[in-house]
C-alpha cells in the first residue's frame, strides 16, 4: 500500500510544533502549578540547614534539588539560583567522619555527600560555617571539598538574603 505526503501538511504540523514548543513553557511558569511564581522572573534561594538528622536529610535534599530542577521554576525569564549554608549540627553530615552515626546512618550519610556531589555539579553554592564545624569539633579536614568554608554561616545566610535570596529554613 503507497501513501501519499503531503508537503503542505507537513510544514503545517512542523509549524504548530514549533509554536507549542514556544508557547507552553511561557504559560507553564505563569499558570502551572505555582501561582506563587505569576510575576516572578527568577528564583534564588538559599537554605539555612541545621538540621543533622541522618534520617531524613536526603529526603529534605530531595526537595531542595527540585527547586531548582523543577520545570516551573526552570521556565522562567532567568535561571534559578541556589545556595546552602550548613551550620549546627548539619556540619556533621557534610564530614567525612562518620564517628557516631549507626550503620544506616552512615549509609545515609554517604548518599548524602553523593548528592551533595551532583548539587555542586549542577551550580549550587555550598558552604560550612566554620564556626559551628570549630564548636561541634569537626575536623576541617573531613569537610567535604565541594563545601567552600566560611567563617560566620550567618553573614552568609545575611549576605545572600541582602541580594534577594529567599530564606528557606531547614532544621
Amino acid at each position: 500500500m503507497k501513501t501519499h505526503h503531503n508537503p503542505a501538511f507537513g510544514r503545517f504540523s512542523a509549524l504548530v510544533a514549533a509554536v507549542l514548543l514556544l508557547v507552553v513553557p511561557a504559560s507553564s511558569a505563569v499558570s502551572g502549578d505555582y501561582a506563587a511564581l505569576d510575576g516572578v522572573d527568577q528564583v534564588k534561594a538559599v537554605f539555612d540547614v541545621t538540621s543533622g538528622s541522618a534520617e531524613t536529610i536526603n529526603i529534605v535534599f530531595w526537595a531542595v534539588k527540585n527547586v531548582y530542577e523543577d520545570q516551573s521554576v526552570r521556565n522562567l525569564k532567568k535561571p534559578p539560583t541556589v545556595a546552602v549554608v550548613f551550620h549546627g549540627p548539619a556540619v556533621k553530615l557534610i564530614s567525612t567522619d562518620t564517628e557516631g552515626f549507626s550503620d544506616a546512618e552512615k549509609e545515609a550519610v554517604d548518599e548524602f555527600s553523593g548528592l551533595i556531589r551532583r548539587m555542586k555539579g549542577d551550580g549550587v553554592k555550598l558552604e560550612v560555617c566554620m564556626y559551628a564545624v570549630k564548636v561541634l569539633g569537626v575536623d576541617p579536614a573531613t569537610i567535604l571539598p565541594e563545601v567552600d568554608k566560611v567563617g560566620n554561616g550567618f553573614i552568609s545566610i545575611v549576605g545572600y538574603q541582602a541580594k534577594g535570596y529567599s530564606v528557606v529554613n531547614i532544621n
